[in-house]
C-alpha cells in the first residue's frame, strides 16, 4: 500500500472518532441524566464505545439471540443500553443516572450516528 492511501485511511479513522465524540455530546446535552465533563472525555468515551462495539457487543448478540429473534430485534436496544452503562462505569466524567436514561441515550446515539453518517 503507498503512503497515499495508508494517509488516507488513518484520517478517515481520525475522522470517524472525532465525530462519535461529537455525537455523544450532542446525546448527553439532549438526555438528562447523562453527563460529559470535556470533550477529551467524549473522545475517550468513543474510543471505549469503539472498543466495546468491536469485542463485546458481538459476543453478546450472539449469547442473546434467542430473545431478540423473539422480540424481532427490539432486545439490541437493551444490549446498547447495557454497553453504554458499562462505557460509563469505565470512562471517568462520562454518568449515565440509570437504565433508563442509558435506554435513551443509546436510541438517540444510534439515531444521530444514523442521521450523520447519512448525510456524509
Amino acid at each position: 500500500m503507498n503512503l497515499l492511501k495508508v494517509t488516507e485511511k488513518i484520517m478517515k479513522i481520525l475522522i470517524n472518532w472525532i465525530v462519535a465524540a461529537i455525537v455523544i455530546l450532542i446525546a448527553a446535552y439532549l438526555v438528562p441524566g447523562v453527563a460529559v465533563t470535556s470533550f477529551w472525555i467524549a473522545l475517550i468515551a468513543a474510543l471505549v464505545f469503539g472498543i466495546v462495539n468491536a469485542f463485546i457487543k458481538p459476543i453478546v448478540v450472539a449469547l442473546t439471540l434467542p430473545i431478540n429473534i423473539i422480540t424481532l430485534g427490539l432486545f439490541t436496544l437493551v444490549i446498547n443500553a447495557l454497553l453504554a452503562l458499562l462505557v460509563a462505569f469505565l470512562v471517568p466524567g462520562f454518568t449515565i443516572t440509570g437504565f433508563w436514561v442509558a435506554l435513551i441515550f443509546a436510541v438517540i446515539l444510534a439515531l444521530i450516528n444514523w442521521a450523520v453518517y447519512k448525510v456524509f
